[in-house]
């Protein structure tokens, strides 16, 4: 039986963090005035948390350690992307008539292997999990369907690990890209993957811990949908009656985006049709 080893908060959070900033090379600069907004607010909010709660200079100077252990552990990345970004997600999808978004996380890599309209995910020998054949079709809010559409697909393996972010796991292992046919089509062989613990033993860990949370997220697909025209949706698929997703610590399960596989042979499917909104 092959070991599973857990990644490290340091050394996930560490590629989450380099990943993150290569990706966010060449943004465009902040508008001066949005800044001076929205930072007003967001100090505006803590100084009423420590009115609110009369912080004392002890747990101010924890508060300030613990900011600087973040860094060190390379965990912001994580801490935004399980405690704020479904926020930002709501207001950015808001206007949206199609697909309903979530949350992309800090596992998301660019450049995956890429498929044509079906194919199998890169996986090891003997990949445990249970055999999942997701598939469904790519259509615009008007009911045309899509073709040339691109399903960038990632997920976590039957142990919750990612590969990039967990040791010993191949590069693009459970990560591919596929492009629907003529009709929009599109199919994909996987496995079902599992519920996980986000990384506990850096400063995020230290937090829930100290706060009494649990940090576990339910099992879930990550899909990007994006075809010519139209505007990209960036979402996660979940599966009813698994564990947390009605107390997922990421807060990003919604009704919409509750799968129900169906049994066929030793393993399940399930198909899900994703509307695009026009760009």
């Amino acid at each position: 039986m092959t070991e599973v080893v857990s990644p490290t908060a340091a050394a996930s959070g560490a590629s989450a963090t380099e990943r993150f900033q290569e990706r966010a090379k060449g943004s465009a600069a902040a508008d001066a005035a949005r800044v001076d907004a929205i930072a007003t607010d967001a100090l505006a909010a803590l100084h009423e948390v420590v009115r609110k709660h009369q912080l004392t200079y002890d747990e101010y100077n924890a508060f300030k350690a613990w900011l600087i252990r973040v860094g060190e552990d390379g965990e912001w990345p994580l801490f935004l992307d399980v405690f704020l970004e479904h926020e930002v997600e709501k207001v950015a999808n808001a206007s949206r008539e199609g697909t309903v978004g979530s949350i992309e996380g800090p596992y998301y890599v660019e450049g995956a292997p890429e498929f044509g309209a079906e194919g199998t995910l890169p996986m090891r020998d003997g990949e445990p999990g249970v055999p999942l054949r997701f598939f469904g079709q790519i259509r615009s809010v008007s009911g045309e369907p899509l073709p040339g559409a691109v399903v960038d697909f990632w997920q976590a393996d039957d142990n919750g690990l990612y590969s990039q972010f967990a040791p010993g796991i191949p590069e693009w292992n459970l990560r591919g890209r596929f492009t629907t046919e003529a009709d929009g089509n599109f199919s994909i062989h996987t496995i079902h993957p599992a519920p996980y613990q986000i990384p506990t033993d850096g400063a995020t860990g230290a937090l829930i811990a100290a706060a009494g949370w649990h940090a576990w997220r339910p099992a879930h697909l990550h899909i990007k949908v994006s075809a010519p025209g139209h505007q990209l949706i960036t979402t996660q698929l979940y599966f009813d009656g698994g564990e947390h997703v009605g107390d997922d610590i990421a807060t990003a399960v919604k009704d919409a985006l509750i799968l129900s596989p169906t049994s066929v042979g030793d393993g399940e499917e399930v198909r899900y049709d994703f509307v695009l909104d026009p760009a």
